[in-house]
Order: structure tokens, then C-alpha cells, then sequence
């Protein structure tokens, strides 16, 4: 239960299940194998968990390699990111990142980061701090601190000199109305 030198600090999964005889138990104890750097920065992230469509077959929905996107048709991912500081980006690389997934914002956006996916979002800050970006507020978040992301337009941006810990809850919305949750 190694890090890959250089990579932030990574997240410890520990899942429960059930014996035969139906007693709760832990069925593993390790680091999260479902972790990477972005391409488009230093960017750590780390994917415990998923269900729904997203996630992978088999006995563990979030191995090592397994990709992604920003959310998991009729199911959840829990998403754990460092996110560096802001000039740390390749802006171009973000941009072509975004744009595969079909969730950048390219009319008029305020930072580079701008995107909107069609879930609810739990984000917990969970080290240094960060700022949420909308089309009219921002707001500063710190460790702590929790928002709650209705499939809106919306950014990060840490203008910190250091990495901020997020965990995100991604919801899929498969059609559903936000403003009612």
C-alpha cells in the first residue's frame, strides 16, 4: 500500500460486505486503485467508488484504469481531487479535455474551468481552500465546508499557493429536475 512518489497523499478504501451467514465484515482494506494525474495539470484524482452505468463490472466498480466521466448514468461516483493551484494548468489541454466530455462552457466563461454536468454535487472541502465559481457569485470555501452543486455552470479556482482536497458525491439526474432538490 504504496503512493507513486510525487502523488498527494492518496485516499485509504475501506469496503464492507457480508459473510455467509449474513455478519458484517471488512472485505478489503487499501489504498484507492482507481487513481491518476491529470493530463492538464498536477491534478490528483482519486475515484473510490461508483454506481450506476459508470462504474465497472465485476467485484470492484472503480479498479485501477477504469475511466470516468464527469458522472455515472443511474448512479453515483464519490471523487476525491487535489486541485493545484490555478497557474499550474495548461489551459489548452483543460480546454480539450472539457470539450471530449461536452461540458465546457464556451459562450462567455469567467475562468477556465467553466463546465456543467447534469448531476448534484456534494462538495466537500476537505484541505486548504478553494473558490466556487458561478456566472454571477463566487464564494471561498475552506476545509469544512460544503456546497451543494445543482447542475449548474460553475468553476474551482485555487488561488492559493498551495493544493486544495475536494471529495465530490456526483448524483446523475437522468432527466430530473434540479431546482426540486
Amino acid at each position: 500500500m504504496t503512493a507513486v512518489q510525487g502523488e498527494p497523499r492518496p485516499v485509504r478504501r475501506i469496503v464492507t460486505g457480508e459473510d455467509a451467514e449474513g455478519r458484517s465484515l471488512i472485505v478489503s482494506d487499501e489504498l484507492t486503485p482507481n487513481r491518476f494525474m491529470a493530463p492538464y495539470a498536477p491534478s490528483y484524482v482519486q475515484v473510490p467508488w461508483a454506481t450506476g452505468e459508470g462504474a465497472a463490472r465485476g467485484d470492484d466498480p472503480a479498479p485501477a484504469g477504469h475511466q470516468f466521466g464527469f458522472h455515472s448514468p443511474k448512479g453515483t461516483i464519490l471523487r476525491i481531487v487535489d486541485f493545484p493551484v490555478d497557474t499550474s494548468y495548461n489551459e489548452s489541454q483543460l480546454t480539450e479535455f472539457l470539450d471530449a466530455n461536452q461540458v465546457r462552457d464556451a459562450s462567455n466563461p469567467r475562468h477556465f474551468w467553466f463546465h456543467k454536468t447534469h448531476s448534484l454535487d456534494y462538495a466537500i472541502c476537505l484541505e486548504g481552500e478553494i473558490y466556487a465559481m458561478l456566472d454571477e457569485d463566487e464564494t471561498l470555501m475552506r476545509a469544512g465546508d460544503v456546497l451543494i452543486q445543482r447542475a449548474t455552470n460553475h468553476s474551482w479556482s485555487n488561488r492559493s499557493d498551495r493544493p486544495c482536497r475536494m471529495a465530490f458525491i456526483l448524483i446523475a439526474l437522468d432527466g430530473e429536475d434540479t431546482s426540486a432538490h
